[in-house]
């Protein structure tokens, strides 16, 4: 059987926020030269969606996006988007 679902307040308030964040401050995933940079976006857009689909409880029940959309690869991805905007700019 399948666990209860759980909500993890803390990766919804990171999904929400990225999601506001992304959405009012769009020129953070530009680069100096204000040109789209699109793998940090991309990699927030993962962050974000791993906090929302975890946040709200739901835990796929396939190995592979209960991977790509758990906490520890949504750390990474928030991680890894921090790192390359930081370097970027």
């Amino acid at each position: 059987m399948s666990e209860p679902a759980r909500t993890r307040p803390l990766a919804l308030l990171l999904g929400v926020g990225l999601m506001l964040g992304i959405s009012l401050q769009p020129q953070w995933l530009t680069t100096a030269a204000g040109v789209a940079d699109h793998p940090a976006a991309m990699l927030l857009m993962w962050a974000m969606s791993a906090g929302l689909v975890r946040g709200v409880g739901f835990v796929p029940q396939h190995w592979l996006p209960r991977w790509l959309l758990g906490l520890p690869a949504m750390l990474l991805a928030l991680l890894a988007a921090l790192w390359r905007i930081v370097l970027i700019n």
